[in-house]
This record gives structure tokens, sequence and C-alpha cells, in this order.
């Protein structure tokens, strides 16, 4: 090899270590980040049927969405390349059970953080913040505000706390519980039901691929924010994830991810962007 090609490499070289994430030195022994980075892929809980956040799209297979973003992102961090990721489609009921028997690393699922849920499994710092509210049809003029819903049919996830918030602020609702919300949509249509409550950008998503016939009330209630789910205890993972979150946060990643995806329906994302956490200080 020539002086100048020795040189050549001996930059490049450098290059790849200042930028890659992957070294064995990067992640402490033992730890589930070495664990996932020695595996080469991130197993993520994620939904497969909520627009805008977590969608499998019917002609590609590709799962889109602003949870699937802030997923590729980590398992860029991870692994080397936002391609070594695994998406496992989990329902609101399964996220506990997912990442308690280890059949998935993490659940980015709109997963509300919660005391109740907090006793199960760990949280990182939320990294999107949503609020309830309502999705009615667009003829609707008698539902302006969630206390509207008394004497009313609305439908509503299970393992949700949209369902347990309703519960407490409108408890004269009847409640129309089912898996998914992609479930309440033909029921809203067709009339048999009088509107449905979730998470505002769950709703927006739902909008969005059904915007004839249906309107959002507007009348946000509930802040909602969302963490990762990691397995009980495991705090070195999740101090790791708050440390990546926080940097999305800070050098334009989040914005892009929220852009390209709830972005695309004119939404900006206001009181959904948290406040990144202060950078720990060069040792």
């Amino acid at each position: 090899m020539t002086p100048v090609r020795a040189l050549l490499a001996a930059l490049a070289c450098l290059a790849l270590t200042a930028c890659g994430g992957t070294d064995a030195a990067a992640f402490p022994e033992g730890s589930t980040m070495e664990r996932i980075r020695e595996r080469g892929v991130l197993t993520v809980g994620i939904k497969f049927d909520y627009p805008l956040l977590g969608f499998k799209e019917p002609a590609s297979g590709r799962i889109t969405g602003f949870d699937a973003e802030i997923a590729r992102l980590v398992a860029r961090d991870l692994t080397g390349s936002e391609r070594n990721i695994r998406f496992v489609e989990t329902m609101p009921s399964h996220r506990e059970d997912f990442l308690r028997q280890g059949v998935v690393d993490i659940v980015v699922a709109t997963y509300s953080i919660t005391p109740a849920r907090q006793e199960v499994v760990s949280f990182t710092d939320p990294y999107y913040v949503a609020a309830q509210d309502l999705l009615v049809r667009a003829a609707e003029t008698a539902i302006d505000d969630v206390r509207d819903l008394d004497g009313r049919t609305v439908c509503t996830a299970t393992g949700s706390t949209s369902a347990e918030r309703l519960r407490g602020l409108v408890p004269g609702a009847e409640l129309v519980i089912v898996d998914t919300y992609s479930e309440c949509v033909p029921a809203l249509v067709a009339g048999r039901i009088d509107a449905i409550s979730t998470d505002d950008t769950i709703l927006l998503g739902l909008l969005n691929r059904n915007p004839e016939g249906l309107k959002l009330v507007g009348k946000p209630f509930g802040p909602e924010p969302y963490g990762i789910g990691v397995p009980k205890d495991d705090a070195v993972f999740r101090d790791h994830l708050n440390g990546l979150i926080a940097g999305y946060l800070r050098d334009g990643r989040w914005d892009r991810a929220f852009r390209d995806t709830i972005g695309v329906t004119g939404a900006t994302p206001g009181r959904a962007r948290p406040t990144p956490a202060p950078a720990e200080p060069a040792r």
C-alpha cells in the first residue's frame, strides 16, 4: 500500500470510529444494549393499524408512522443501521406481557406512562405528549365536549387509558370496548355508536384515512405522555434510551420524524414535543 493510500485508510478508520455507535466498547459489558448489538437486530412492539403512528402499509408491508421512525432511530444507534429492526404487532393489552416475556426488546406503541403500568414495566422519559379527544360524524352538532357523551355510546380500546378516563369523567356514557380503534370507524360511520375517544394523534390518523363524513371535535382533555416501554428494572437500558431521546429532540431528528409522518396532515408539534432533558456535562 502506498503512503497516500495508507493515510487515506487511516483517516477512514478514524471517521468510522468517530461516527460509529456499534463498537463493543460503546456499551457496558452484559448490558441490554450490548446484547442487541451482538444479535444485530432490535425487536420492537408496535401498532400495525394506527395511521401516522404505527401502520402496516397494505401494498408494501412497510411499517410507517412516527412511532416507527423513532424506533428506527433507536435501531440505528444500537446496531448501526435502521434496517436492523424487527417489528412485532402489539395490541394495547399485550404490551406489558410482551416486555415481561422477552417477546420484544422495547415497546414503541402509543404507550402512555401511568403509575399502574410503571408497577409492571419501566418507561423512558416522554418522547411525545398526546391528549385525549373525540372523533364524531361530520354532521354531529350535539357533541362539542367530553361532557356531551353522557347517555351516548362511545367506542374505545381494551387496555387503554382512554376507557379509564371516560369512566371517571362521564360515568353515564356507554362504552363499547374493542381490540383496536380501526374497529370503531365502521360503527361510527354506520351510526351504531356516537363517538370514538382516544388520543388525538390516533384519531387524527383515523381521520386521515377516513376523511369523508368524520371530524375531530378538537377539545382535548387529559395529557397522554408516550414513553418507550422497557423491561422492569433495566435502568441501564432505560437511561441509555433517555439519552437517545434527548439527542433526537436536540439535533432535529425528532422534528424530521414528525414532519414526515404526523406533519403531512398539516399538524404542528406544539405541546406534543417534549422538552429534552439537559445534556450531561462532559467528564
